[in-house]
């Protein structure tokens, strides 16, 4: 679904992230989309599966998928201990989707494996998601959502909308102190929105922030929308 009434949104700076390296998790995902994007912003993309490669990033992205099978390979890959510490220490990260839930502190409906443990996750982010929130594939969506922190990408008309696609994506239902929203999905007309029957007449979080770390419902990656990782991109630098 596609709106001929949205403005485009500007290109993200050529060279924004000129010197950076920035890793992306390719366990499991969408992680080409990503490193294709950390790169036309000038950074340098570094797939990571080891603990090894965690050593000398200026962020991390985890990226879209399924948020189980990410979780169970990064334990696998004896990569699941050292990212939390790295997390914890300050490592900036953006999650994605399936990254947001891994990023979350409180899984409101986690999967359980054959033993009945529930999934873990990283953290960091003091929210409560859940998962699939929005409904199955075939109940994906496209919007148009504001979106705070994008002043950089300002035009005499103001700021763009982020053209927003959900894939199975998470909401948030709870931040705890210090996590700032930054996008929500509203409730909008049935004959207008794919996504309204979902939303029960609530507004639903789709984006927050707390200090380093990022993370979104949607992917910016798969739209051609690259001033979601611009933000990151001015996270990392220290000028957002």
């Amino acid at each position: 679904m596609t709106n001929p009434l949205s403005t485009a949104p500007p290109r993200a700076r050529a060279g924004a992230g000129s010197g950076l390296r920035i890793g992306v998790l390719t366990l499991q995902g969408d992680f080409r989309e990503h490193l294709r994007a950390v790169e036309a912003a000038g950074a340098t993309g570094v797939g990571i599966r080891r603990p090894a490669e965690l050593h000398d990033l200026d962020g991390i992205i985890i990226p879209g998928g399924e948020s189980t099978t990410i979780d169970k390979l990064a334990r696998a890959f004896e990569l699941a201990d050292p990212l939390r510490q790295r997390i914890a220490d300050g490592l900036p990260v953006y999650g994605s989707c399936a990254g947001m839930i891994l990023l979350a502190h409180d899984i409101a409906d986690p999967a359980t494996d054959l033993a009945g443990n529930p999934q873990q996750t990283f953290g960091g982010l003091d929210i409560t998601v859940r998962r699939n929130a929005f409904g199955r594939q075939r109940e994906s969506f496209e919007t148009d959502l504001d979106f705070k922190g994008l002043d950089f990408s300002a035009t005499e008309a103001g700021v763009a909308p982020v053209h927003a696609v959900f894939i199975r994506g998470p909401w948030v239902e709870r931040v705890g102190p210090g996590v700032e929203v930054l996008a929500q999905v509203e409730p909008a007309d049935p004959s207008h929105a794919s996504h309204a029957a979902h939303l029960q007449g609530t507004a639903r979080i789709v984006a927050v922030r707390s200090g380093h770390l990022l993370a979104t419902s949607f992917h910016p990656e798969v739209t051609g929308e690259k001033r979601v990782h611009e933000l990151f991109i001015r996270m990392i630098r220290g000028e957002a």
